[in-house]
């Protein structure tokens, strides 16, 4: 999947605040048909999320989160909103890859049911239950994955499974965030998403906690209003100082390398083909922006 800095999400029952989401500066919208949706509006949100993606058709990505395999709406949710538009689903309360195997076949169902190409549709695990994170590797195997959201939210669902007492500076949560990370880059996954910044208000808090974030790997997070999209967009994104930075640092290698250098000085620092490489990754992601 795409590494979409910004991912908003916006309950599946309120039809005018999708458009708005979708009008937002968020790189992707998440309508959700699960937490945020009351049981008697759950058809009413895959009618919305349908609608939705019949027709939108501007340059900003689409995922839908379906309810949890041990409730009776996963199997409508999918067989709905499946649809060519729909970049990814985002799968909560995971426990192993068998449940990430059980969405997979519930898509390809409904990619065969709505004549749409097969696998075209991708699952993007949320990490948000203890067993999910001590299983991350294996459930990252599974088939159609293509990005992971781990969780690290306030009062929420993994800070009760796991225990933890929510601090801004997330101490408590670090172990957890670096080894969510170095599976999805063994896994060879681009999309590696946190969530999320629940104090609205508190921008100054929104940033800090997105540059840790973007430092310790993460491409992008997950948001709960459309005023943070800005704030995450130029943290997780590349500044001009860096793009300019980069771009240098590959001019002066490649210049090294006409003339017979492995190795050169840019800067002041001491670069090779590593360096270049890791310039080059920076750029091509942030030209996907």
């Amino acid at each position: 999947m795409k590494p979409y800095r910004s991912l908003l999400f916006v309950p599946g029952h309120k039809r005018a605040w999708i458009d708005k989401a979708l009008a937002s500066d968020a790189d992707a919208v998440i309508i959700d048909l699960e937490d945020s949706v009351p049981d008697e509006d759950k058809a009413l949100a895959r009618a919305n999320a349908r609608d939705a993606l019949e027709s939108h058709t501007a340059d900003k990505g689409v995922l839908v989160r379906p309810n949890a395999l041990d409730t009776v709406h996963f199997g409508a949710d999918v067989l709905e909103v499946t649809h060519a538009n729909l970049a990814g689903f985002l799968l909560p309360k995971l426990f192993s890859r068998d449940d990430v195997v059980r969405f997979d076949a519930l898509v390809s169902a409904a990619e065969l049911a709505h004549g749409i190409q097969q696998g075209g549709v991708e699952l993007i695990p949320s990490l948000e239950t203890a067993a999910s994170i001590q299983k991350v590797e294996e459930i990252l195997s599974g088939p159609r994955v293509g990005g992971v959201m781990a969780a690290a939210a306030k009062d929420a669902d993994v800070s009760r499974e796991v225990g933890f007492t929510w601090t801004a500076e997330g101490q408590e949560t670090l172990f957890l965030r670096s080894r969510v990370v170095l599976a999805a880059r063994a896994a060879g996954l681009r999309s590696i998403v946190l969530g999320l910044w629940q104090e609205v208000r508190n921008l100054d808090g929104l940033r800090a906690f997105a540059h840790a974030n973007h430092q310790l790997g993460y491409t992008g997070q997950v948001l709960i209003h459309p005023a943070h999209a800005p704030v995450a967009n130029e943290e997780y994104g590349l500044s001009d100082f860096m793009r300019t930075y980069y771009e240098g640092l590959v001019e002066a290698f490649e210049e090294g390398r006409r003339n017979g250098h492995g190795a050169v000085s840019y800067r002041g620092d001491h670069i090779d083909l590593a360096h270049a490489n890791h310039a080059r990754q920076a750029l091509a992601v942030a030209g996907t922006n």
